[in-house]
């Protein structure tokens, strides 16, 4: 009984800095928030933080983790299970979900995307791309598995299409970092719609050859949404 207890109090406490380090991402900033911001507003020692976390970037890994878990995974899987949606309509409400989920987190994302797309974070970048896998390839390899059921994918490898399509969404969401960060320091080029358009384009019809679907059946990202970010 005990050892429960302390497992709880121990998850209390984690909590309780993630708290604290979205509050400070939020009034301070990412990168002007410091572990001792976080220890004088818990009053707690360098030595009882290190207890959870060994460092800034492991926070802000576990910040995201989170919110992924508690968040978007709840978000998305009553889509999945909708016995009433068909495979390609589940595609469409699962990425608008987690484009408009994203959009609600849009000042949090802003404040962190400098940070997050420099080298030193690489680590973090990746480590946290394989928690997405872990958490989000499952609800997509449901979906798939329909659709072959339904005759609108053909895959011979379904358990895997749903890492691919996780990568291919990735690279997407990289390139419009990307664009992001130009236009946060005024140095956009050219008709960047025309460049969004083109890539969201480009993902769409990757993602159709790798399920084996009809062209044009997948309209997995809104170019409207995607515009929100640059206003």
């Amino acid at each position: 009984m005990a050892r429960t207890l302390n497992e709880e109090k121990h998850t209390e406490r984690r909590n309780e800095i993630l708290d604290t380090a979205m509050k400070l991402v939020y009034t301070k900033g990412y990168e002007q928030m410091t572990i001792q911001d976080i220890l004088d507003d818990l009053h707690i020692s360098k030595g009882a933080f290190y207890h959870y976390f060994d460092s800034k970037a492991e926070v802000l890994e576990a910040m995201v983790e989170r919110m992924i878990a508690e968040q978007v995974i709840p978000l998305l899987s009553p889509i999945v299970d909708d016995p009433n949606l068909t495979a390609i309509e589940k595609f469409h409400h699962f990425y608008e979900a987690a484009s408009r989920w994203k959009i609600s987190q849009k000042t949090f994302m802003l404040e962190l995307l400098q940070v997050w797309m420099g080298d030193e974070n690489a680590i973090v970048r990746q480590k946290l791309m394989a928690s997405s896998i872990r958490s989000v390839a499952p609800l997509l390899t449901k979906i798939i598995y329909q659709g072959i059921g339904e005759g609108v994918f053909s895959s011979p490898y379904p358990d895997q299409m749903s890492n691919v399509i996780i990568y291919i969404m990735e690279g997407l969401s990289e390139k419009l970092s990307e664009l992001l960060i130009s236009a946060m320091k005024r140095q956009l080029d050219g008709d960047v719609d025309k460049e969004i358009n083109t890539y969201i384009g480009a993902m769409n019809d990757a993602v159709e050859r790798v399920l084996g679907a009809q062209k044009d059946s997948l309209k997995l990202i809104d170019p409207q949404l995607m515009k929100v970010w640059f206003e």
